[in-house]
């Protein structure tokens, strides 16, 4: 049985340590959310590997392992009361339109996990934009509740630590920013994700809220609490890293960060969306070819064969 599961799957290793990563965020909204959350990945992953199965069977290759990290990011992207049937739409048209038409794995240039996010955001606002409760153990005592984002446009204060913890309103996976720290530490250390991305999109998001909320400006959040809210943790480790996405050269991972950073903040500051970040990932999904074309990295020079350094007498 496993050799077969082993044969249906392309091995991709570098998508497994992300699977490793995710999975610690996944644990934790179990306990945060209840079983529905398991619930709902059962009918996400079913979905999202059926259809690349259809489209690779046409070629005879096999499914390959990152488009469990596609479900993983998209499970976790979800308010906890997505009904099953729209998030079962939604990795279809993230996996079939966000990847396969493209030509599969290692082809697509926007992050299948978002565009099927995208899809039923505007599709079906009310389930989400509308799902949000509170965490409690294991789902047992949950109730709605607005995010932190709503109650800050609201003025009210809020709970750094839980902020820190994730016991607060949100998607599926946004909230626990320590376990999230600590996943970008592994996939870091493993080499599995670009450092020079999660740092390059987390503080140029930050520094332009800071900016915005110090100079005053009509609708700007608070830093601290607003840097802390929403997804903005969860994309710079997990969203803006993805490898086929984002651009390759240094330079370029620069300034992509920066306009995932800054793109989202102005977004989730100034229009009718609450969150911004996954606009934000497919504009910068949208330059990341652009940026790799036209920046160049600088090449060190190579000495002159032969060359020695002159010795005075």
């Amino acid at each position: 049985m496993v050799e077969k599961i082993s044969k249906f799957f392309q091995k991709q290793p570098m998508m497994r340590k992300m699977l490793w990563a995710l999975l610690f965020v996944f644990i934790f909204s179990v306990f945060a959310y209840g079983f529905k959350v398991i619930w709902l990945g059962i009918w996400v992953f079913t979905t999202g590997v059926f259809v690349e199965y259809l489209f690779e069977k046409q070629k005879r290759k096999p499914v390959s392992e990152a488009v469990l990290v596609t479900c993983m990011l998209f499970l976790l992207s979800l308010p906890p009361n997505t009904p099953f049937w729209v998030a079962m739409i939604g990795i279809a048209f993230g996996v079939a339109f966000g990847k396969e038409v493209y030509g599969g794995f290692g082809r697509n240039i926007f992050n299948p996990a978002i565009v099927g996010r995208l899809f039923i955001y505007i599709t079906f606002p009310n389930y989400m934009t509308m799902g949000w409760v509170k965490p409690s153990l294991f789902g047992t005592d949950a109730v709605s509740s607005a995010t932190p984002l709503a109650l800050m446009r609201q003025g009210e204060s809020l709970n750094v630590l839980n902020l820190l913890t994730g016991w607060r309103a949100g998607s599926i996976g946004e909230g626990p920013i320590l376990i999230i720290l600590a996943a970008a530490v592994y996939l870091i250390v493993t080499k599995t994700a670009s450092w020079r991305l999660m740092i390059s999109t987390y503080f140029s998001a930050a520094a332009l809220t800071f900016l915005l909320d110090v100079f005053n400006v009509p609708k700007a959040l608070p830093t601290i609490p607003a840097i802390l809210s929403g997804s903005l943790v969860f994309i710079s480790v997990f969203m803006a890293t993805e490898p086929i996405t984002a651009p390759k050269k240094i330079r370029s991972q620069w300034i992509y960060g920066i306009i995932i950073g800054t793109t989202g903040v102005i977004i989730r500051t100034f229009s009718l969306f609450s969150e911004g970040w996954s606009f934000a990932i497919l504009m910068g999904n949208l330059f990341a070819p652009l940026l790799d074309e036209v920046i160049k990295d600088k090449k060190k020079k190579a000495p002159v064969q032969g060359q020695t350094k002159k010795v005075e007498a």
